[in-house]
């Protein structure tokens, strides 16, 4: 039998399913793994969440090549959506969560359709603007919250089966932290095969072609457009449940540059890039935190640099560095 005729190894998927099971578990008993600490639980609470929020941005950045300044207004969708209808309503996280998305979808195809003719810095531009747009509504408008923002968010519920879970700890919301950064995880592996994820590479890399080829770019760009935005919504949909609070400041620029930082410092489409990277800027804020302004100032200056010296990220470092040796 020939190489060209040689099955691949059948211990290849095996290893694979492996070494996604040996992450799972270990990604999950992390905490006690770190002694348990309200703290261990808390600061990994907050990794999987801003990674999740990341990885909407993500997608529009590394496969559309777009920079989308307007990712924040999903995100504090999602914030609003969990405070109002919790507080107000007394609806429980499976509503919030789904009128979340459904918002979402909303606001993206809104958005995305307004922007179809836009690229690069305009594209930029129309989203931050809409950003701007955004705050101030939800800074001036009393019903939903106003100035004050709205406090008092109870504790997730999330009714199952035979159970009803409140996550009413920060121990208690590290499984569903984790769980949606799983979801998150898979679902951005299956966009990467996917012909949506092919076509959109396509487009962003040689438009010419990909119309000659009976793709629609427009369409296209809409469509990633539109799917990213559920996904930092529902991160922020949690955050508020964590920390029981929704505000104006949801829309501040802290997390526009945690997630273009987060995004370019591994380096684009790399699956776990977001997540590493998250974890990098948020274990420097909370165990090696220089101040509150301190470390907006190493946020920004980390994402000059990469940008500057670096722009494909650590792993164009590392890749350039060992072709030198």
């Amino acid at each position: 039998m020939t190489a060209i005729e040689s099955p691949q190894p059948a211990s290849i998927p095996f290893l694979r399913l492996a070494a996604v099971a040996a992450f799972v578990v270990i990604g999950f008993l992390l905490p006690r793994l770190l002694g348990g600490t309200s703290v261990a639980y808390s600061t990994l609470t907050t990794i999987a969440i801003f990674a999740v929020m990341c990885y909407g941005a993500d997608i529009v950045l590394s496969y559309l090549g777009e920079v989308s300044l307007g990712h924040t207004v999903f995100w504090a969708i999602g914030g609003y959506a969990a405070a109002n209808l919790s507080v107000k309503y007394g609806l429980n996280g499976w509503a919030t969560a789904a009128a979340t998305i459904a918002l979402c979808l909303t606001a993206a195809a809104f958005l995305g359709a307004v922007t179809l003719r836009t690229r690069e810095f305009v594209f930029s531009l129309v989203t931050y603007a809409a950003a701007v747009v955004a705050y101030e509504i939800a800074f001036n408008w009393d019903a939903v919250g106003g100035s004050d923002g709205i406090v008092g968010i109870p504790p997730l519920k999330l009714p199952l089966l035979v159970t009803n879970f409140s996550g009413a700890m920060q121990e208690d919301l590290w499984p569903i932290a984790f769980a949606l950064l799983l979801l998150t995880l898979a679902f951005i592996a299956r966009f990467r095969r996917s012909r949506l994820g092919t076509a959109a590479l396509m487009v962003q890399m040689n438009p010419a072609l990909a119309a000659s080829l009976g793709v629609d770019p427009r369409r296209i760009r809409l469509a990633v457009f539109v799917i990213s935005a559920p996904i930092t919504g529902l991160a922020g949909w949690l955050y508020a449940y964590q920390r029981a609070y929704v505000g104006p400041d949801m829309f501040e620029s802290y997390f526009l540059v945690m997630m273009l930082t987060a995004i370019v410092l591994v380096g684009r489409r790399i699956l776990l890039g977001p997540l590493i990277g998250t974890a990098l800027l948020i274990v420097q804020q909370n165990l090696l935190s220089l101040g509150g302004d301190w470390n907006k100032i190493v946020l920004g200056s980390v994402l000059a640099l990469v940008l500057i010296f670096w722009p494909a990220g650590l792993v164009g470092l590392y890749r350039r560095i060992t072709k030198k040796t």
